[in-house]
C-alpha cells in the first residue's frame, strides 16, 4: 500500500517546525500555529470538526480549535506526527491515505508558498498521478462556485471538467498546482489560464474550493 500521507504529513510537520509557530500562512487569519490547531483537531476531535462542513457548529469548532492553539507547539506538532488515534475515523486502515494526501499536500504549500523565497516542489510522477486522479474526482466539487465554466488540464492534455458552462476557462498545469489553484490558492498556484479575458479575471478571484 503507498504511503503518500504519512510521507506529506512528516513534510509538513517538518516545514511547521521549521519555521515556527507565528509564520504566516496562506490560510487568511491564520498562522502556523493555527494551522496546526487544525490538523490536529480535525483528526483528533470528531465533536469539533463538523463545524468544517456544518455553520451551526462553527462556534464549537473555534473554540476547540483555539484551544488546542494555546498548546505548546512542539506537543502539537508531535500530536501531528504521531497521526491519528486508533478510535478515530481516520485510524481506520487506509483511511489516513483516503483523506489526507491531498490534504497533507495543500497544507505544506499553505506554509511552503507564504514564506520569502519559496520555490515550488518538484513532484515525482507517481505522486503527480495521485495528485490529477484525487484532482478529477473532486473537480465538480471544487469547482461548483466558479462564475464560468472552468477546465483543467495537464501538459500532457489530460482534462478534468469542474464545472460546464459557457464562458470557458481552461487552467493548465502540473497537477499539484492545479489542485492549488481549484482549491482557492489562485494567486499561488502556478498556472497559465485561458480564455475570455473577464471570465479569466472572474476566476481568478472566485472562492474555489469545498
Amino acid at each position: 500500500m503507498s504511503n503518500h500521507a504519512r510521507r506529506e504529513r512528516l513534510l509538513l510537520v517538518d516545514l511547521l517546525e521549521s519555521v515556527g509557530p507565528d509564520a504566516p500562512t496562506l490560510c487568511k487569519g491564520w498562522s502556523t500555529r493555527d494551522l496546526a490547531a487544525h490538523v490536529v483537531v480535525r483528526e483528533r476531535r470528531p465533536d469539533a470538526a463538523g463545524g468544517l462542513m456544518i455553520k451551526q457548529l462553527a462556534g464549537r469548532l473555534a473554540k476547540v480549535q483555539g484551544e488546542y492553539a494555546a498548546k505548546p507547539y512542539p506537543e502539537l506538532l508531535e500530536l501531528i506526527r504521531t497521526g491519528p488515534p486508533r478510535l478515530s475515523l481516520f485510524g481506520i486502515p487506509g483511511a489516513d491515505e483516503i483523506a489526507n494526501t491531498v490534504e497533507f499536500y495543500v497544507h505544506g504549500e499553505d506554509v511552503r508558498r507564504a514564506q520569502d523565497g519559496w520555490a515550488p516542489r518538484v513532484l515525482d510522477t507517481d505522486f503527480a498521478d495521485v495528485l490529477w486522479r484525487r484532482l478529477a474526482q473532486s473537480a465538480s466539487m471544487n469547482g461548483r462556485r466558479s462564475p464560468s465554466g472552468l477546465v483543467l488540464r495537464r501538459p500532457d492534455g489530460q482534462t478534468a471538467v469542474a464545472r460546464k458552462g459557457a464562458p470557458v476557462v481552461t487552467v493548465t498545469g502540473e497537477p499539484g498546482e492545479l489542485l492549488l489553484f481549484v482549491m482557492g490558492r489562485q494567486d499561488q498556484a502556478q498556472v497559465e489560464l485561458e480564455g475570455d479575458k473577464e471570465a479569466v479575471d472572474k476566476v481568478q478571484t472566485a472562492e474555489l474550493g469545498m
